[in-house]
C-alpha cells in the first residue's frame, strides 16, 4: 500500500478542528456547551449529507434516527438499569436497521416521494413516542439518564463527542474512495447506466441510507448522555430540517460541507436571542446559499479557486539564447 493511499485529507482536517474544538472550548463553560451541542450537531449533519449529497435521497427523519438512539440507551440505562455504554450498540443497530428497510421502499421514488416518505415516518413516530407511556414515558419523557460512565459531561464528554465526528468522518471518506463509493457516484449520475453495469442499486442505496442512519443513532446516542434528558420534542422534525439545512449550507456533495454548515448555523445562531429570529436566520442562510452557492459554501470556494487558477496567465518559459555564430570570412576578390 503506498503513501498516497493513506492519506484522507478530510479526516485530517477534521482532527485539527477537533483538536481546536477540545483545546478552546473548556476555556469557558458556555464554550465548552456549544461545542459539545455542535458536535452532536455536526454528526447528525453528516448522516443528512451522506444519506442526500451522495445517496441522493432527500431523507426528513434524521433526526427521528436519533431520537431511536436516544430513546433506545434512554430505556436500556433507567428502565433496566445497564451501563452507557451497553446502550451504544442499540442506539446505532436500530436506526441503521429502520433505514435500511425505508431505503428498501423509497429508493425507487423521486426526491421529493422520497422526502415526503420520510417525513411521513418522522411523523408516525413521534406519535408513537408521544403515546407509548410505558416506554417513552409520553409527553414527560424519560429523566434521569446517567452519563457516560468515567466520563461525566465536561471536558471528558467534549472529546467524546469530536472522537465521534472524527471517526464518522473517517468511515464517509472511506467508503467514498473505496469501489461502492465510485459505484455511488455513478448511481448519483446515472441511474440507468449503473444498472446496466451490472451495479445493485437498491441494496447499495439501502447501505449507504442504514449507514447514514447509524450515524444518526449514535448522535442520538450522545445527546442523551449530555442532557440526561429525552422527550418527542427533543429530537423532532426540526431537527431533521436542521441537520438538511446545514449540510445544504455547508455543501451537502462534500464530506465537510455538513460540519462546515454547522458551525456556521449553530455558532451564528447563539448570537441571535429569540427562537423566532433564529429561525428567520435559517431561511434566510439557506436563500442566500441557494442563490448565490447552489453547490453549499465548500462548493462556492472550490469554484472560485477555479476560476482564480484559470485567470492566472501561464508561466512563460524563456527559449535557451541561439549561439553566437561564427563570423565567415569575406570573401576577397581576385
Amino acid at each position: 500500500m503506498t503513501w498516497g493511499r493513506l492519506q484522507r485529507p478530510n479526516t485530517w482536517i477534521m482532527v485539527a478542528i477537533a483538536v481546536v474544538a477540545c483545546v478552546v472550548a473548556p476555556l469557558k463553560a458556555v464554550w465548552l456547551d456549544t461545542a459539545v451541542l455542535t458536535g452532536i450537531m455536526a454528526l447528525i449533519a453528516l448522516s443528512a449529507g451522506l444519506s442526500f449529497g451522495q445517496a441522493g435521497i432527500l431523507s426528513l427523519a434524521q433526526g427521528t434516527f436519533a431520537a431511536i438512539g436516544a430513546y433506545a440507551t434512554a430505556v436500556c440505562t433507567t428502565r433496566f438499569g445497564l451501563p452507557a455504554w451497553a446502550g451504544l450498540p442499540l442506539a446505532i443497530l436500530l436506526p441503521a436497521a429502520l433505514a435500511w428497510l425505508l431505503a428498501r421502499m423509497v429508493t425507487r421514488m423521486p426526491e421529493l416521494a422520497t422526502a415526503l416518505a420520510t417525513l411521513a415516518l418522522a411523523t408516525l413516530l413521534e406519535i408513537v413516542a408521544r403515546n407509548w407511556d410505558a416506554v417513552t414515558g409520553g409527553y414527560v419523557g424519560i429523566a434521569g439518564i446517567p452519563p457516560v460512565e468515567g466520563i461525566g459531561v465536561g471536558w471528558r464528554f467534549n472529546v467524546l463527542v469530536w472522537t465521534f465526528v472524527v471517526l464518522a468522518v473517517l468511515v464517509y471518506e472511506n467508503l467514498m474512495r473505496s469501489a461502492h463509493g465510485r459505484a455511488l457516484n455513478i448511481v448519483r449520475h446515472d441511474r440507468t447506466r449503473a444498472m446496466a453495469d451490472g451495479i445493485a442499486v437498491a441494496p447499495l442505496l439501502s447501505a449507504m441510507f442504514a449507514t447514514s442512519g447509524a450515524m444518526a443513532g449514535a448522535g442520538g446516542w450522545l445527546y442523551a448522555h449530555y442532557i440526561t434528558y429525552m422527550s418527542p420534542q427533543s429530537l423532532d422534525t426540526v431537527a431533521s430540517i436542521s441537520a438538511l439545512l446545514m449540510a445544504v449550507v455547508g455543501g451537502v456533495g462534500y464530506i465537510l460541507g455538513p460540519v462546515v454548515g454547522t458551525f456556521l448555523l449553530n455558532l451564528l445562531g447563539k448570537l441571535l436571542p429569540a427562537q423566532e429570529a433564529q429561525g428567520l436566520f435559517y431561511g434566510g442562510a439557506l436563500i442566500l446559499i441557494l442563490v448565490m452557492a447552489p453547490e453549499g459554501l465548500l462548493g462556492w470556494i472550490h469554484r472560485r479557486l477555479e476560476r482564480s487558477a484559470a485567470r492566472k496567465p501561464a508561466a512563460v518559459v524563456e527559449s535557451p539564447p541561439e549561439p553566437e555564430r561564427p563570423a565567415q570570412a569575406l570573401e576577397t576578390g581576385p
